[in-house]
């Protein structure tokens, strides 16, 4: 097995669980250089630190996967690892949904793998060389343990080319339409594995669309960037007397008809219109505003122009919250840092001229975990402000 070789004092944060080597900690190669293999990761006086994909095409050249000696890593391993992920999601109980992210790459010791669950089907992503090497043994798995009734791959996302790795999407095992019915938190809505984002749905709003039943009961509530719906949906269901959903997409707009209509749904008032003019132009005025905007920054040089971003559509909502209204409001950039989130939140506040009172923080669902030793995977924030 290949040895890596690390420079001194660099493997203090592996061993404290972070979870990637970069190319500039690495000192020196012992033995046969092969990108997707498994490898053995040495401290600068050579003692064993963790076993880990490599791929020295990336700037993330290892990856880790175990931090014991004893491990054997093969197909079992795997098994055990996948296994020992979709356990922590059994214990969460999902009563009210079946559709939840099953494995969630290095949070759960499998970089480079996620595995969302969308009724009888699970939507797949390869995002790391090592992992799309062994595709077919995680098909294996995933089948056995899990009995779904197909799997569709959604390895389509722009980090593959960082690996060298093509984008690809399409069925790995089944035949199934992958327009899948679905429930969430009692909600039924569409998905579309194909096309839809990410694995074909943000898992990851879970709790916080369902926290929405706070805020919204008997109130008049605008949900921007409405994607499918899911805020609108929880908004209704929870007794909101009506809802404005805006998004720029028609296709997504023609869902949130769908969806309900599929509920039953009569308080949801569908607006096709770019959420930014909306914001800037509309002359409604609303007791709750959810703002669940795409990522604004991709990178820490874009960071800037994201915080422009942000406080744009921010302070508009906050002038379009009636007085005692709330404003809950999102960022899904792992580089909009909470501190960073929250001081956009103060600027926005001050120059709309509204005092606000900060109701509560929160993150994504339980079944998004993040490693404490990798604050990069902590990306999804929600804060709730009640406007005075």
């Amino acid at each position: 097995m290949l040895e890596v070789i690390l420079n001194k004092n660099e493997e203090i944060n592996i061993l404290e669980g972070f979870p990637w080597v970069f190319n500039n900690e690495i000192h020196s190669f012992n033995g046969n250089i092969v990108n997707g293999s498994v490898v053995k990761v040495l401290s600068n006086d050579k003692r064993f630190i963790a076993y880990g994909f490599l791929n020295t095409n990336s700037k993330i050249m290892v990856r880790i996967l175990s931090l014991d000696e004893e491990d054997v890593i093969n197909k079992d391993f795997f098994k055990e690892r996948i296994k020992y992920a979709i356990s922590h999601r059994e214990n969460l109980n999902f009563n009210d949904s079946n559709a939840l992210r099953l494995v969630f790459s290095e949070a759960d010791m499998l970089p480079g793998l996620v595995v969302d669950k969308y009724g009888d089907y699970l939507s797949v992503q390869f995002s790391v060389l090592g992992m799309d090497m062994i595709k077919a043994d995680i098909v294996d798995i995933l089948v056995e343990l899990t009995g779904c009734k197909g799997i569709y791959e959604r390895s389509d996302v722009l980090v593959r080319e960082k690996e060298g790795l093509p984008l690809t999407k399409g069925i790995l095992y089944g035949e199934f339409n992958p327009r899948v019915q679905v429930i969430e938190n009692g909600i039924k809505f569409y998905v579309d594995l194909e096309n839809g984002q990410k694995t074909g749905y943000f898992l990851d709003q879970k709790f916080n669309r369902d926290n929405v039943k706070y805020y919204v009961k008997d109130k008049y509530v605008l949900d921007c960037f409405s994607n499918v719906g899911g805020f609108a949906l929880n908004s209704a269901k929870n007794g909101a007397k009506m809802v404005d959903a805006v998004d720029i997409s028609r296709l997504a707009c023609d869902d949130i008809l769908e969806n309900a209509k599929l509920n039953g749904f009569t308080n949801i008032n569908v607006i096709c219109d770019d959420a930014f003019n909306y914001l800037r132009n509309t002359i409604n005025r609303y007791d709750v505003v959810i703002l669940d905007p795409p990522a604004f920054t991709k990178s820490k040089d874009s960071v800037k122009k994201a915080y422009k971003g942000y406080k744009e559509i921010n302070l508009s909502a906050l002038k379009l919250v009636k007085h005692g209204g709330y404003l809950i409001t999102f960022s899904c950039s792992q580089h909009m840092t909470p501190d960073l989130f929250i001081n956009m939140l103060k600027d926005a506040s001050i120059d709309s001229k509204r005092h606000v009172q900060f109701i509560d923080f929160k993150i994504q669902s339980p079944d998004h975990p993040t490693l404490l030793s990798s604050e990069e995977q902590l990306y999804l924030k929600c804060v709730i402000l009640r406007v005075m």
